[in-house]
């Protein structure tokens, strides 16, 4: 009979005996005995039965020595600590234990090893204190991997996150990788948002943007020297978590904060041109973020925050250098190694040293303080990207390697070589050859430096319908394209009823102002027919 049942049969024996009817007659209207009709006259709340006595078990004479080794392990490292599996062993080899079943021995260990963690005053494991964070004081920082369509192809991005403890004001910001560069640039990011620098302290975990080596079980860290000298520059009080899953714990904020951020607005998976078209979307979420409240919150993330805008330290005048410089040699190849990745330069600079500036999505080139080139940064190790412009002065001596060349191939993937080119370069191939109609194309590609991409195609496509095969035709009609807006992006456009290919004299002829002079007469040289001839 369970409690609730037995408390009814006690108001109903209770109900019966004001009624009066006698004990006999209730203990046989009920089924109950004498002592039962008693008990429910003197209370009305059934009294807790008696436990039953503990039974004594074959761990009984073994459970000393568990306890003693659960005791050890609190000062062993995390990851050499006894299993129950170990446990298991050990009390079969040195303490003769052989009638134990192993369950009955994880059942004891399950229940003891957090009693001896409070017992030995380490406190009670998976406690949660709640927190309460002062304005403009306190933040935290952490990476998160997210999946992103750049240019139709699933790839794996970073994402930064700064977010305010009181207000729950987050920052977010898209990298191609989750190292130094991005690090600072996030920061920079979020301050600029922000209008500040916490005030307080700003927790971390040991990433190795920041910590080069983690000292013991102690907080004490070796900062990075470019760290240091960001730190300093910001006036960032760091606070060092915990290795491992404890010290996730102890940034709660942050971690929930970039799943939350996943779930809501990458979901589903974004598909995007460049890092920079990902980062203004993010940038849209952070804003629309600001209207939503956070659990059972009297105000919205805005309005928090805007409590605590007034309380951060203000931004330093002087900007921090967030890329980092490296010196590479350009190879024969006319290539740079970066991080395992190589990237093309202008083919003049073969055997020279260049300067690199390495952000954290894309990297510029200078030679000495001329730019030379610009890429986005590439997301993989070992991999190459070619600029097809940098090789075309190579090109015009080796005409025959362009068909083959990777840059051609990538810069077909990246729709910067159209169907347009390739339709003109095939019929230039077969009016001229092949060596001339390549190196017409070449001439082609060089308009590109000065003309508008689209006035290009437009002028091929224009040349292309007309049948002249020539750069100085393109060039004419790119120029023409310019100025009168054409934006032809079709290989093969519409027939119209204009030539399109027009006289170059025609076409001074009609900028020429109007003649008003009558037009010429020879009457005054007739009169010299009438001479006779003597």
């Amino acid at each position: 009979m369970t409690r609730n049942s037995r408390v009814e049969l006690y108001a109903a024996i209770r109900r019966d005996a004001r009624a009066g009817l006698s004990g006999r007659e209730i203990q046989r209207k009920h089924g109950v005995g004498w002592r039962t009709v008693q008990s429910a006259l003197t209370s009305a709340w059934p009294q807790q039965r008696a436990a039953y006595p503990t039974r004594a078990s074959k761990l009984d004479g073994f459970k000393p020595a568990i306890d003693d080794i659960l005791r050890s392990d609190l000062n062993a490292p995390r990851k050499q600590r006894h299993t129950v599996t170990r446990i298991v062993d050990r009390l079969r080899t040195e303490f003769g234990m052989d009638d134990v079943s192993y369950p009955v021995v994880r059942a004891y260990v399950a229940t003891r090893r957090p009693e001896i963690s409070i017992e030995c005053g380490r406190g009670a494991p998976g406690v949660f204190v709640p927190q309460t964070h002062l304005p403009g004081r306190e933040a935290e920082v952490d990476f998160g991997e997210i999946g992103v369509r750049l240019r139709g192809q699933l790839t794996t991005c970073h994402l930064f996150s700064l977010r305010m403890s009181y207000s729950g004001k987050a920052v977010h910001r898209a990298s191609a990788t989750g190292g130094q560069e991005a690090f600072f640039e996030g920061h920079v990011h979020a301050f600029q948002i922000l209008g500040g620098v916490p005030a307080g302290k700003i927790r971390y975990d040991n990433l190795k943007a920041a910590v080069a080596q983690v000292i013991g079980f102690s907080r004490q860290r070796v900062e990075t020297d470019r760290w240091v000298a960001f730190r300093s520059h910001f006036d960032i009080d760091a606070f060092y978590c915990q290795p491992g899953i404890t010290g996730a714990h102890e940034k709660g904020g942050v971690e929930g904060d970039i799943g939350r951020f996943r779930r809501n607005h990458l979901v589903p998976v974004p598909e995007v041109e460049s890092l920079h078209e990902l980062n203004e979307l993010i940038d849209s979420y952070d804003q629309a973020d600001d209207r939503r409240r956070i659990g059972h919150r009297a105000h919205t993330v805005a309005e928090s925050f805007n409590a605590e805008r007034q309380l951060l330290k203000p931004l330093p005048v002087e900007t921090f250098e967030t890329g980092l410089w490296v010196t590479p040699r350009v190879d024969r190849y006319s290539q740079i190694t970066v991080r395992t990745n190589r990237y093309s330069v202008p083919s003049r600079l073969i055997g020279r040293q260049t300067r690199v500036l390495l952000n954290a999505s894309d990297l510029t080139v200078y030679d000495g303080r001329t730019l030379v080139a610009s890429h986005e940064r590439l997301l993989t190790k070992g991999g190459s990207r070619l600029d097809l412009d940098h090789y075309l002065e190579a090109f015009v001596r080796k005409p025959g390697a362009l068909p083959g060349a990777t840059a051609l191939e990538q810069a077909r993937r990246a729709g910067t070589f159209t169907a347009a080119h390739d339709a003109w370069w095939a019929a230039a191939c077969k009016a001229h050859g092949d060596t001339d109609g390549t190196r017409a194309l070449i001439e082609v590609l060089l308009l590109h430096r000065h003309t508008d991409h689209r006035h290009v195609i437009a002028g091929i496509n224009a040349a292309l319908q007309a049948g002249a095969l020539t750069a100085d035709a393109v060039a004419l009609e790119a120029r023409k394209a310019a100025e009168t807006g054409t934006d032809i992006t079709t290989a093969n456009p519409p027939p119209t009823d204009t030539p399109a290919v027009s006289s170059l004299t025609q076409r001074r002829l009609t900028h020429l102002p109007i003649d008003t002079r009558p037009p010429p007469s020879v009457t005054a040289y007739d009169q010299l027919l009438r001479r006779s001839t003597q």
